[in-house]
This record gives structure tokens, C-alpha cells and sequence, in this order.
């Protein structure tokens, strides 16, 4: 698996290409993602969604237009993809497939989980590929996702939490924003942040 990163817009969104077997998917592309998705992709083949928050999304519709490929969304954000809830003029876009909670999707052979981790917004997944999750605004390097945001539930966040903290398996974690991180490193600071929601 080789990973590309760029951040993108104002608020440094990690926009993601991660390339299995000569083919590459295009992970939350945020805003103005699409030249830098174009020049570093060789065979896209899927954009993937970990939430529907703008700033992973905004590219959406202008990179499907570019390179006719799928996009998939946790179904529970597929609202945000069409209705632009935050009133940020973001493209509307549309879900090819509105992956439901911890389903497991098959894109031209490559397997991956949408591991459910709702609190940010009612959708927030972690995609699960081999020992990586790419995990949107769920967990960050020695944080967590805001849930004072509309569509935020703070009660689903720390249920989530809880459920970070029973997965047995170590995996390497890229956030939606800053470094990259690993689950073993994180479950030492979830429990604080369980209790400061």
C-alpha cells in the first residue's frame, strides 16, 4: 500500500491516495483537491468519504466529473453531499453508495470496513484498509473530534470511544487533520477525553 498526502483549504484538510495494486483511491478530498488528485493518480478508481463535513468533500462532484469514478459515503452524511447544511457553498455532490454502519465494500478487489464511529456527525466512519484506518475527524494524533457542531452528538461520540478502546487490533490511523497516529498510542488518551465530553 503506498499513501500520498496533501493537506487542503484553510483548514488543512489531509486529503488521501492511497494506491493497492496499480489502482488508487482518492480519500476525502477537501478543498481544491482536484488538480493535485488528478496529477497523482495514474488509475483512480473510487473517492471514499470517512464523513460529509465540507471541508472532506468539496471536491467530490469536480473529481467524479474529471475521472468517472464512484464515490461512497457513510450513508448517514449523504444529506450533508447534497444539501450543504453549513451553508459553505460547497458543490453538491451525490453518493454512488451510502455504505451503511460497519459494512464491508469490495472496490476492484480491494476490500475495506466502514467502521461506524458516529458522534462528529451521525455518519463518521473509519475505513479500515489491511492495518490502516483512515479515520476522518473520529480520532486525531492526542484528540478527538469536535461534537458541538450541528449534527454532533456527544453521547454517540463516547460510545464510539468505548468502542475504540474494545478493538483488539493495533492499526496505524491517518486523520482527517495532522499527523498520522496509531490505535495503541490513542487508547491511552481516550479515557480522558471520555470523561471532558
Amino acid at each position: 500500500m503506498k499513501i500520498q498526502i496533501q493537506p487542503m483549504g484553510a483548514y488543512q484538510t489531509n486529503c488521501y491516495i492511497v494506491t493497492i495494486d496499480g489502482k488508487d483511491l482518492i480519500v476525502d478530498p477537501g478543498i481544491g483537491a482536484t488538480e493535485w488528485v488528478v496529477s497523482h493518480t495514474t488509475n483512480p478508481v473510487a473517492i471514499l468519504n470517512t464523513h460529509g463535513h465540507f471541508d472532506h468533500v468539496w471536491s467530490n462532484a469536480e473529481l467524479k466529473k474529471r475521472l468517472d469514478v464512484p464515490i461512497y459515503c457513510p450513508e448517514g452524511d449523504v444529506f450533508m453531499l447534497e444539501k450543504d447544511p453549513f451553508s459553505q457553498g460547497t458543490p453538491p455532490s451525490h453518493a454512488d453508495v451510502a455504505v451503511a454502519p460497519d459494512e464491508t465494500v469490495v472496490i476492484e478487489g480491494i476490500g475495506m470496513k466502514f467502521l461506524h464511529f458516529p458522534g462528529h456527525t451521525p455518519g463518521t466512519s473509519a475505513i479500515e484498509i489491511g492495518d490502516t484506518w483512515f479515520c476522518g475527524d473520529f480520532l486525531f494524533r492526542g484528540s478527538i473530534g469536535r461534537v458541538d457542531f450541528p449534527y454532533s452528538d456527544p453521547e454517540a461520540m463516547k460510545n464510539s470511544l468505548r468502542k475504540a478502546l474494545e478493538y483488539s487490533r493495533n492499526v496505524t490511523l491517518y486523520p482527517g487533520h495532522g499527523p498520522s497516529s496509531t490505535l495503541k498510542a490513542e487508547k491511552r488518551v481516550i479515557p480522558y477525553w471520555l470523561e471532558a465530553i
